[in-house]
């Protein structure tokens, strides 16, 4: 558990576009988080545009590593891919693959930490592709996949003017998935 008795829910995802869908949507479910008593770090955009993962050179840029030290400390992650072409994009993907500098980790990966899925797509075939992919992604970490994954059909209206969720459904999954990957956390604290 993080020092200060909140679990440490991390969140990476989104695009190089500033306020995407699925930064919103990932920003919306650690809000819900930090509501239930949680606290969260979120990396996204900028924080996640990272060199080509290469495991053979040791360098790190600053963000590779702080990202690494934040999934380090983190008691669960939650992962917020576009479907890019039907699957996770490129920018998520080569952030999660830094992942494997934690194979030499008392604690290889993620194992056995809680793993949130959100896949924002314009079109439900690549929303749920990419959300079964996180969820394969999380599996090969170690990590446990909630029971819900939210994928979100971004050709529906479900932002209002303002950017701000309208949608209930919606709403009522991302806020289902923060406190399914909290009662996760909460009942592997021993």
């Amino acid at each position: 558990m993080n020092e200060d008795a909140r679990p440490l829910i991390v969140g990476v995802g989104g695009t190089l576009r500033p306020n995407s869908s699925t930064e919103r949507a990932l920003r919306h479910c650690l809000a819900s988080v930090e509501r239930q008593g949680g606290h969260t770090q979120l990396y996204c955009g900028e924080d996640i545009n990272l060199p080509m993962y290469n495991p053979d050179d040791p360098a790190r840029t600053p963000q590779a590593t702080q990202l690494i030290s934040a999934l380090r400390r983190a008691d669960a992650v939650i992962v917020g891919s576009p479907g890019y072409h039907g699957g996770v994009s490129g920018l998520v993907k080569n952030a999660l693959d830094y992942i494997e500098d934690m194979r030499e980790d008392s604690r290889v990966y993620l194992d056995n930490k809680p793993w949130g899925c959100i896949s924002c797509a314009y079109g439900w075939q690549a929303a749920v592709g990419t959300l079964e992919q996180l969820r394969a992604i999380g599996h090969a970490l170690r990590a446990w996949p909630t029971p819900l994954g939210v994928a979100i059909n971004s050709a529906e209206q479900i932002w209002d003017g303002n950017g701000e969720l309208g949608d209930p459904g919606v709403r009522n999954q991302l806020e289902l998935l923060a406190s399914q990957v909290l009662a996760f956390v909460r009942s592997s604290v021993r």
